[in-house]
């Protein structure tokens, strides 16, 4: 089955969220009035009206409830101003209870229906008593996220070690694995310090272009591949896949030389013999 829907950010480079439009002319960038799991809320069109299947949505489909109006953008900056409010006082309690958390962000539903406080920790952490006193204050329901360390990122901004705006931040709507062994395929240091992003974890643009050098690497022999080159036979030591190159260690001299990749052939003398992986 296909249905109409229409596509809904509520913070940038956030997940999109579909809705049914129902009635209504929408088009990218209008702000719309939705209810979702947490209340009624305010987003803004990035996917115009468009058909998708059944199994590319979450069912039940909900409506967009109405375009936002001049009353519901006052509601939205009175909201605003009552966030920092809401920050400053969860500070205090925080502190009051003595708790080993850090308060990272705060929202409010456009409704008021539910204050969620975010915040990150090193282990589990009992905030029963916090969320007590934070009701009490703001006589709404409260809700306490423990959010990691790359969520933490995404939320509060920042620039990379690139000189631009964090990918978390700017564009990248999901986190994408990272392993150590991109940054080996990549040939990088595997120094903490320069493949990590401000969120202490691999950085995600190690993801980019691994793919690439994967596939560029098909062509070459392994390491310790036995070649023969126009200087005689050896043993492939490394090779270079902007240059296509490869450098062999050669038998007779011992020493090494770089040759264009189209230059060697490869010998059935033995099998490659791979180098064990440095650990990080």
């Amino acid at each position: 089955m296909v249905f109409r829907v229409v596509g809904v950010r509520f913070k940038r480079a956030y997940k999109i969220y579909y809705f049914d439009p129902g009635d209504l002319d929408l088009k990218v960038g209008d702000k719309v009035i939705v209810e979702t799991a947490r209340g009624i809320e305010c987003g803004y069109v990035v996917h115009g009206i468009t058909e998708k299947k059944e199994e590319d949505l979450v069912m039940p489909l909900k409506k967009v409830l109405r375009k936002a109006n001049a009353e519901d953008e006052e509601k939205l900056k009175d909201n605003e101003k009552h966030l920092k409010y809401a920050y400053n006082i969860a500070l205090k309690k925080i502190a009051k209870h003595g708790l080993p958390m850090k308060l990272i962000d705060v929202e409010k539903t456009l409704d008021g229906s539910k204050i969620i406080f975010y915040f990150t920790a090193d282990g589990r952490i009992d905030f029963r008593e916090l969320v007590r006193d934070l009701a009490a204050v703001f006589k709404t329901r409260i809700e306490l996220r423990q959010i990691g360390v790359r969520d933490e990122a995404k939320m509060v901004g920042g620039i990379g070690c690139c000189g631009r705006e964090l990918c978390c931040a700017s564009w990248l709507t999901d986190f994408i694995p990272v392993s150590i062994r991109m940054a080996k395929e990549q040939n990088l240091s595997l120094n903490p310090t320069k493949i990590s992003g401000v969120c202490g974890r691999l950085m995600c643009c190690l993801n980019y272009e691994n793919e690439i050098y994967e596939d560029a690497k098909k062509q070459f022999p392994e390491i310790g591949t036995r070649v023969e080159s126009l200087n005689g036979k050896g043993q492939v030591i490394d090779f270079n896949i902007f240059k296509n190159t490869v450098t062999v260690e050669l038998d007779d001299t011992k020493s090494t030389i770089e040759v264009p990749l189209k230059e060697i052939k490869i010998l059935e003398e033995s099998a490659p013999q791979t180098r064990d992986e440095e650990v990080l």
